[in-house]
């Protein structure tokens, strides 16, 4: 399975808690699958690590498997592998998908390739409207805590999770983060996950939504290069708008591209720099927020 996406086998994450708590070691990727036993949040060593695993339409696995496992001689035992690994991610994710839903936690799985400006979309989006909900973050990164301490800068609780030679999130990694952060109820959770339009598209974290963000830096057909992540995410995220005047990008054939992949995503153009086109963006995050506030309201009294 390591060999499919290029993270080395053995490779481990860390979790770092800015907030003064010890680092520790999170993930590893097997060799082999273990089998789990245990409640909800105590995943112990259970370390899945998948590929095709988002929680999309059941033709993207398909199309993904075969691409990628296409028969060969002597590598059914690989494939059985694989497909247990695959298994056991899609287990962990919907157990964390179960505790987010029962604490009414909107979890959103942010991705990108590396300086799409990530980041400063989520400081933006933290500084305006962190006075009318919680906001937490699990932030991404093979290496460093850079992005995490200019999120910490904002007020807004986060820990990192650094993959090493990991190039995306897993089940498993968000778990242990998710046990350390302890987001509130009825809360916005922003998983900014490590800068990479493949695998990262292919991993059910248990989050909500995935949200792709593009900018008007990289080229117009990226979401032609790149078919997956976009037709994985149910939100895209066109970002830097304010440096059109400056570049030769072709708006309207981008979007174009990106519909032709995925005719129901639904996209906000933006410049998280200047402000531009934000509104639409807040304005989804708001009805989210408003859907888990409630379903609160409507719990019966224990």
């Amino acid at each position: 399975m390591c060999e499919t996406c290029g993270c080395s086998t053995g490779a481990r994450a860390t979790l770092i808690d800015l907030d003064g708590a010890e680092s520790h070691e999170t993930h590893s990727h097997p060799a082999s699958p273990h089998h789990h036993h245990g409640d909800h949040h105590h995943h112990g060593d259970e370390h899945g690590h998948s590929h095709v695993h988002d929680h999309g339409p059941d033709q993207l696995r398909h199309e993904q498997l075969e691409a990628l496992h296409a028969p060969l001689a002597g590598e059914s035992r690989t494939l059985h592998l694989e497909q247990e690994i695959l298994a056991k991610n899609s287990r962990l994710a919907e157990r964390n998908r179960g505790w987010l839903e029962a604490k009414r936690v909107t979890a959103l799985n942010l991705m990108s390739s590396p300086g799409a400006g990530k980041t400063t979309l989520l400081e933006r989006t933290i500084r305006d409207l962190s006075h009318e909900f919680s906001i937490s973050v699990i932030e991404g990164d093979q290496e460093t805590v850079r992005d995490a301490e200019r999120i910490r800068a904002t007020g807004c609780r986060v820990v990192q999770i650094n993959t090493g030679s990991g190039c995306h999130l897993d089940a498993q990694m968000l778990s242990s983060a998710l046990q350390r952060l302890d987001p509130p109820a009825a809360s916005l959770l922003l998983i900014e996950n490590v800068g990479n339009l493949v695998c990262p598209a292919l991993f059910d974290l248990g989050e909500r939504a995935k949200v792709v963000i593009a900018s008007v830096t990289e080229g117009e057909d990226k979401p032609l290069k790149y078919p997956h992540m976009f037709r994985a995410a149910e939100v895209m995220v066109l970002n830097k708008i304010d440096l059109l005047p400056h570049l030769d990008f072709d708006v309207e054939r981008c979007l174009s591209y990106a519909r032709q992949v995925n005719p129901s995503l639904s996209i906000h153009q933006v410049s998280a720099i200047g402000g531009d086109g934000l509104d639409g963006w807040y304005g989804w995050l708001r009805s989210l927020i408003k859907t888990a506030r409630a379903s609160e309201e409507s719990q019966p009294a224990l």
